[in-house]
């Protein structure tokens, strides 16, 4: 599976990609989480150590002027369309938990998805991890998902947004869904997050209309707890990885 988690800032969706990685990862799959969005808190929820310290690969000057022969800031210069990254997820991720990681980091110029060395870079390796790897690949991503090229969005086995009980939550899902539309992606979903009761979790389908709701993930205190003391999201939170458990269920049943 393909899978890339997108919603607006705050939901959750980088818990639920750590959460998945781990379940997928325990589950015998090989995995590749890959962190595209723009506060680089994957590592973080992973639980890894010195997280603040992993550099981002977009600010690998070297590394992205030696395979696309420039940077952003060599202005007018030529640079290549089709830079060589197949071997990048093993010289340039961590192992942990089971998983690989890849930092991806974000472009700091206006458009994200710029026509630009770095964003080359970022999407000609998404592109090869989604079209030519046999791994699982989860990607948390912001609410665009402008790193990813429309052959690489239209192998995409899901684009699951994450939503919380709130109308501006909700607002941001349809906004990726015309996105996603637009650009040919059809399978998307949605999962609930900070869910506090039954009303909650009522809203959350209600406003969704025709987007398949996964399911939901309980307000969690653990998951505050394991922040404050630098833990993985999941560490100890056998709430939180049956609620996910139940979710990737629905998925793989949504996506035979």
């Amino acid at each position: 599976m393909k899978i890339a988690v997108s919603g607006k800032g705050g939901v959750g969706k980088t818990t639920l990609t750590a959460t998945m990685a781990k379940l997928l990862a325990d589950g015998g799959k090989t995995v590749i989480a890959i962190d595209a969005d723009p506060d680089t808190n994957l590592a973080a929820a992973l639980g890894i150590k010195d997280a603040d310290k992993i550099i981002p690969l977009v600010e690998l000057k070297e590394l992205i002027k030696e395979r696309t022969g420039s940077t952003s800031e060599e202005f007018g210069k030529f640079f290549k369309l089709n830079p060589t990254v197949n071997d990048l997820p093993e010289k340039h991720s961590i192992t942990h938990d089971g998983m690989r990681l890849m930092t991806l980091g974000t472009i700091k110029r206006g458009g994200s998805g710029c026509a630009c060395p770095e964003g080359v870079m970022l999407k000609a390796l998404l592109n090869h991890l989604i079209l030519q790897r046999d791994e699982v690949v989860i990607i948390d991503m912001e609410a665009g998902i402008e790193h990813l090229g429309r052959a690489s969005i239209r192998a995409v086995t899901a684009l699951i947004v994450v939503v919380e009980p709130g109308k501006r939550s909700i607002q941001t899902a349809f906004q990726v869904k015309k996105l996603a539309a637009d650009l040919g992606i059809k399978t998307i979903y949605a999962v609930g997050n900070k869910i506090m009761n039954d009303s909650h979790r009522e809203f959350v389908k209600k406003e969704l209309k025709d987007i398949p709701l996964l399911g939901t993930i309980s307000y969690n205190k653990k998951l505050i707890d394991s922040d404050l003391q630098g833990k993985a999201a999941y560490s100890d939170n056998e709430q939180l990885l049956s609620e996910v458990n139940v979710i990737l269920a629905k998925l793989k049943e949504c996506v035979k």
